[in-house]
């Protein structure tokens, strides 16, 4: 069964360091709303049976009820949507209002991913972010009021000046609101980001590596002692709340991508919308998807499946690949076997060791195809 992603490109303002294709043109919300419902129609040959649907940003929680209600309208209109399927829109914490929460009442959403990026005042000001960290918490209360009992939580470590013992405070913190899921990322510098002219200019210098290492280590340590599964690099979840949607990408399950940007995957091509909201809208209007695609064969598809499967907890399983690229794959592993940083459980599946999850750009990079 496929998922489907929803990209709602619409923000008030621009974060530092995001690198997503994003508009502050609110005036489109309406207007792209409409594209999207067109573009599902026009490609409802693609459709199949939906185990996952996500709304992703931007920010999502930037169109009304409304609007959304109008977008599930045309998803379960054009598309085989399981029962039980899972659900998940982004938020922003500032954007769940208690009429939106009640809304939310009305929607087959199941799941809420929510930005709350560190629950430091001053640290959420230096990110541009709208939300306090207060508004964490009454996000999080209104939504279980409204029954979403399914919640997960974005964090990010390695800011400026930052110490593991504020690190220790912001998973407490996170802790502290009984989430079901919580993804947590090493700030990064995306080029053609503010936070890229920053660190140009000389205003912001990077973390040591050793600093970044010691915040990766204790958050492995304190949400598995608080008994969360590291199912991946940078995801954690309680038993059985695993991101359904997104380990459809980990595991090459074929999607299909809707809106401006939006990617989609049907196990053979891969392709993308075009990035540019007025282009989109304009395109489908006319009854022309803009986008480009490639095939995914040969090299192209060893890589894809290392580059996902490694940063899974249950790793590349080696028999899904060719006598070709299997063997290579285990002689340039050699060395990271021997060191320590991969093991082979049970001879079949490649994974990553402890010391080798810091590592792992390097590592699947060393085992890619160039």
């Amino acid at each position: 069964m496929a998922g489907i992603y929803i990209h709602i490109p619409f923000c008030k303002s621009r974060c530092i360091y995001c690198g997503f294709y994003s508009t502050t043109h609110l005036d489109l919300r309406q207007q792209y709303v409409e594209a999207l419902c067109k573009e599902m129609a026009m490609r409802c040959s693609d459709a199949q049976d939906i185990a996952s649907i996500y709304f992703g940003g931007g920010t999502p929680s930037q169109l009304s009820i409304p609007q959304l209600h109008q977008i599930f309208d045309a998803i379960y209109k054009y598309n085989k949507v399981s029962s039980d399927a899972e659900v998940t829109i982004e938020m922003n914490p500032d954007d769940v209002t208690e009429v939106f929460a009640d809304g939310l009442c009305w929607l087959p959403v199941n799941r809420v991913s929510m930005g709350a990026q560190t629950f430091d005042d001053e640290r959420l000001k230096w990110l541009h972010r709208r939300h306090t960290s207060r508004q964490v918490a009454e996000a999080m209360e209104r939504l279980r009021d409204n029954d979403i009992q399914n919640i997960s939580i974005d964090l990010m470590y390695g800011f400026p000046g930052e110490t593991l013992s504020d690190w220790k405070a912001d998973i407490d913190a996170a802790l502290s609101l009984d989430v079901e899921h919580l993804s947590a990322y090493c700030l990064m510098i995306e080029e053609g980001t503010e936070l890229w002219r920053k660190v140009g200019s000389g205003k912001w210098k990077e973390n040591s590596e050793e600093t970044e290492r010691a915040m990766y280590e204790f958050l492995i340590d304190r949400l598995e002692a608080a008994g969360y599964e590291h199912y991946e690099i940078s995801n954690f979840a309680r038993p059985g709340f695993r991101s359904c949607h997104n380990s459809a990408y980990w595991n090459d399950t074929p999607y299909i991508g809707l809106g401006a940007a939006a990617h989609s995957y049907d196990g053979l091509t891969r392709s993308w919308n075009i990035a540019d909201i007025r282009q989109y809208i304009e395109g489908v209007e006319n009854g022309k998807r803009l986008f480009d695609a490639e095939t995914i064969e040969g090299d192209t598809r060893y890589n894809d499946r290392l580059t996902v499967a490694l940063r899974t907890r249950e790793g590349l399983n080696l028999s899904e690949l060719s006598a070709k690229y299997k063997d290579y794959c285990l002689k340039n592993a050699r060395r990271f076997l021997n060191d320590g940083l991969l093991r082979l459980i049970p001879d079949k599946h490649l994974t990553l060791t402890r010391r080798g999850l810091f590592v792992s750009d390097m590592i699947i990079s060393e085992l890619m195809l160039v």
